[in-house]
């Protein structure tokens, strides 16, 4: 049970990458006050966590109506998040801060921020491999995570520094394409034994 839990959290804590999101958090709210900035963040974290449920407990309507397994959804997931993850690792100027607009929202805080495509890949596969329990308490623990560090986002950036948050951004980016590698690999293992069976 612990052993599952944390790799069901360890999985969505890359997928999300709130290290690297941090410098773009920074960006996009730098013209609202604190205070405007700490009501954001509360309301995205909790739009983010609603999206997420929804994609867990809805994910399984969404596949009987669409007519898709469980091992088709790893595949897709699989390389949905190896293309992420390639593009992250490519892409020298993604985590370098944005630009700050004159008026930010829940979009793009909560999604795709918080809850970006690999994420939300990461919860619907996660259903499947670890249960609906341990899916939902891993992305409650993620989310109060990313809300402590949005919150703290100023001072984080200044202890961390700019270099070392793309340094941890790249690692996760590498991370993520790893577990979409095992995720083709076990739903191809999974599409062949049904082939066979």
């Amino acid at each position: 049970m612990e052993s599952m839990f944390f790799k069901a959290f360890i999985s969505l804590f890359v997928a999300i990458d709130a290290v690297g999101a941090l410098p773009f958090l920074v960006g996009l709210t730098k013209n609202i006050s604190p205070e405007e900035r700490k009501s954001l963040i509360y309301r995205s974290t909790a739009s983010a966590l609603f999206i997420g449920l929804t994609f867990i407990f809805g994910g399984r309507a969404i596949f009987n109506f669409l007519g898709i397994t469980e091992s088709d959804f790893r595949v897709a997931g699989g390389l949905l998040l190896i293309v992420f993850s390639i593009r992250d690792l490519l892409d020298s100027s993604s985590h370098q801060g944005a630009q700050a607009p004159t008026r930010v929202g829940i979009v793009p805080i909560a999604v795709p921020l918080m809850m970006g495509p690999a994420a939300l890949a990461t919860l619907m596969v996660g259903t499947e491999q670890y249960g609906f329990t341990i899916t939902v308490l891993s992305l409650i623990l993620n989310l109060l995570i990313v809300w402590l560090m949005f919150s703290r986002a100023g001072k984080i950036l200044k202890v961390l520094g700019n270099d070392v948050s793309d340094a941890v951004t790249k690692i996760f980016s590498l991370l993520i394409a790893a577990i979409g590698v095992m995720l083709v690999r076990s739903g191809l293992i999974e599409m062949f034994g049904s082939l066979h069976n």
